[in-house]
């Protein structure tokens, strides 16, 4: 049976949570962020902001530079939560089948809905005018067979907007697709594949699987099956954590390897408490540290263990500073954690 796929995702959805409850700033420039003196970086911004390049993960200070009368907001994140759960309780009334991504965006299965009469299309139009009716902001929709798509199609119409996909379309919709458009490849792996002569999932089946494979592993075989638009993934409504981290990014650089050991206490508290709140059901598997550069070059050294000490990730951070040995904007510090198993969890004390 084919199944019944809908990505739905809220519109600029801190941005326009604000707009909701303060409908003056519906008309001006405005982003969802950290302030500019203090390194911060935008959330989300309305579209107002995108017509000037501000873009999510930009540097506010950037963010104002290419539009100078930005307004940025600190945002309220306990709101939000409450506005998402909103959006997901409605969600929860057509299907019991929804994988959260974010707050603001899921997958939702309604292979087997009998709401609307059982159609997919039906389902995506009422949530989007309950969404609007209930919670006050928009949510754009993409229906399709299968996850791939969906999540596609849902952004093939922004903002508030729909698009659907069905099983006979599949073949003419994927064809027109530039592999940008595929999860995971990013401009280092579309230039990488633009090498190889292949710029569209038209000119990514002109490519043998085994010859995908040879050049670019597993995610060969990915590219080979996205290309005919084929995606097995099913919705799962629980997603195992694979990892806990913390990070900081600081108001000055920290201009040598001593200024960066000398943050690694907090960071390590801050993560063992995090960590506590899943610690009776979860082992670690290994130790991570992440180190961003003043100029945003970053890396990560990490390594496979059981028991974490704060020597081991004082290790680590030496290791990534080595590898670029300048000022350092950002550290972060976490655990891999396990596959979830019925064994007794390894009990952590970073602080002793």
């Amino acid at each position: 049976m084919e199944r019944k796929i809908i990505h739905c995702d809220c519109d600029c959805f801190f941005a326009a949570v604000e707009m909701r409850d303060d409908p003056s700033l519906a008309s001006i420039p405005i982003a969802v962020g950290g302030r500019s003196d203090r390194r911060g970086v935008i959330s989300t911004c309305n579209y107002l902001a995108r017509e000037y390049g501000v873009r999510s993960a930009m540097a506010t200070a950037q963010a104002i530079k290419l539009c100078p009368q930005l307004k940025v907001l600190s945002g309220n994140m306990q709101k939000y939560k409450d506005v998402s759960a909103q959006v997901m309780a409605i969600f929860k009334e057509y299907t019991d089948l929804i994988e959260p991504l974010s707050l603001d965006e899921a997958f939702l299965d309604v292979t087997h809905s009998e709401c609307c009469s059982g159609s997919a299309t039906l389902i995506a139009q009422e949530i989007r005018q309950r969404v609007r009716d209930e919670v006050g902001i928009t949510v754009s929709a993409g229906v399709a067979p299968n996850k791939f798509l969906a999540k596609i199609a849902s952004d093939w119409n922004k903002p508030d907007g729909i698009w659907v996909i069905t099983p006979d379309q599949v073949e003419e919709f994927v064809l027109q697709l530039g592999v940008n458009k595929i999860s995971g490849v990013g401009d280092k792996t579309a230039e990488k594949l633009k090498s190889f002569g292949i710029e569209t999932c038209k000119d990514i089946r002109e490519k043998s699987r085994i010859e995908l494979i040879e050049r670019f592993g597993k995610f060969g075989q990915r590219l080979y099956e996205l290309s005919w638009g084929i995606d097995q993934r099913p919705v799962r409504s629980s997603r195992v954590r694979k990892s806990i981290s913390v990070e900081h990014t600081f108001p000055d650089d920290l201009p040598d390897l001593e200024s960066c050991l000398a943050q690694l206490p907090a960071l390590l508290a801050e993560l063992e408490e995090r960590f506590a709140r899943h610690s009776s059901q979860r082992q670690v598997g290994g130790a991570v540290v992440k180190v961003k550069f003043f100029d945003f070059v970053q890396t990560t050294a990490e390594h496979a263990l059981t028991v974490a000490e704060p020597s081991h990730f004082r290790q680590l951070l030496i290791d990534a500073y080595s590898r670029g040995n300048r000022p350092v904007r950002l550290i972060g510090v976490g655990y891999r954690l396990k596959p979830e198993s019925g064994g007794e969890p390894q009990q952590l004390s970073l602080l002793t």
